[in-house]
């Protein structure tokens, strides 16, 4: 998943999670979507920090 995916999925589940709670949805249903909410936050991360260590070694590689 790129980057651009990454980021439109965390954005749908951060909506989803918030309509959730505001319908008194249960709370292992909102347990569970904030947990996919976290695994997609730390994806971005990785992602992130992958790209910066790239970045980092270009002029090396180069």
């Amino acid at each position: 998943m790129n980057k651009e995916d990454l980021q439109t999925k965390i954005e749908e589940t951060r909506k989803y999670m918030y309509e959730a709670y505001n319908q008194g949805e249960d709370y292992d249903k909102i347990l569970v979507i904030s947990q996919q909410l976290d695994d997609l936050l730390n994806r971005m991360v990785k992602l992130k920090s992958n790209y910066k260590y790239v970045l980092l070694l270009l002029p090396i590689l180069i």
